[in-house]
């Protein structure tokens, strides 16, 4: 029910003091969830905790090693294999017990694994962009148009072989895989699944800027007859070009009556 760890990286996030409560990695504690086991750390400074498994090393080293040279590894693993037998045919110092019988009651006492494995993954969260795809490692994925909006925050977990999508929260059947792709290699790539992008705006209902009916319908003239939005066009460019009539002051002056505007004179053009 418990596996004894000691302050491995792959365990232990960081060493603490103590009697404090020790934090384990994010991917250990998931590990043992899924095989459904207590991570048992050691204590700071603890040699002594998991003895007789360093013992193993040293037992293998005089028995098998110690005097002998080896021309490959596979002599040296015949080796070790004729060796085992008689390993545990004796009678181990601790619990009293021939090792064989031993193990045969220990394997008996295990429970079975679950039906599928632990997939150690790598984990990173990224946001989703308006096109309902992920960048991940520089190459872009997909995910439902329809499940996601944009900017949400996804969890992308990868292997070596594969990239699955999975939402930060379950979802109505508790399910949180989003998509799963192939891996790419190298950079750049875009894996996308067409049906993703089903929910996404097509742009039928935009406005535009060219084409019949984007542009006002001008006031008919009587030049000619409509041509289009191009005509438009023209005929707002041609009424800059006409020319305004101009009138001199004097003429509004005789139809009001009065004097044309002057200045008063000054001192010295008065003497």
């Amino acid at each position: 029910m418990s596996i004894v760890y000691d302050r491995t990286k792959t365990v232990v996030r960081r060493h603490v003091a103590p009697g404090e409560a020790v934090p384990l990695h994010p991917e250990a504690v998931a590990f043992a969830g899924h095989y459904d086991f207590d991570p048992d750390v050691l204590a700071a400074y603890r040699p002594t905790g998991k003895g007789r498994v360093e013992r193993q090393v040293l037992i293998v080293r005089e028995h098998v090693l110690a005097g002998r040279a080896f021309s490959s590894v596979e002599e040296l693993n015949a080796a070790f294999t004729a060796w085992v037998p008689l390993r545990r045919a004796k009678v181990h110092g601790t619990h009293g017990e021939v090792i064989g019988l031993r193990a045969i009651r220990d394997h008996v006492a295990l429970r079975p694994l679950p039906p599928a494995p632990y997939v150690v993954t790598q984990r990173h969260f990224r946001h989703v962009g308006k096109d309902c795809l992920v960048a991940f490692d520089a190459n872009l994925y997909s995910v439902p148009a329809r499940k996601v909006r944009p900017r949400q925050l996804v969890e992308v977990r990868a292997t070596k072989s594969q990239v699955m999508l999975h939402a930060t929260a379950p979802d109505r059947t508790g399910e949180t895989l989003l998509a799963a792709h192939p891996r790419a290699v190298g950079r750049g790539a875009r894996i996308v699944d067409e049906k993703h992008w089903d929910g996404l705006p097509t742009g039928a209902g935009r406005r535009v800027t060219a084409g019949d009916g984007s542009l006002p319908r001008p006031r008919r003239q009587n030049t000619g007859p409509e041509t289009g939005p191009l005509a438009a066009l023209l005929n707002r460019a041609a009424v800059t070009q006409i020319e305004v009539g101009r009138r001199p002051l004097s003429v509004y002056d005789e139809l009001t009556g009065t004097r044309p505007f002057t200045t008063k004179p000054s001192a010295k053009e008065s003497s």
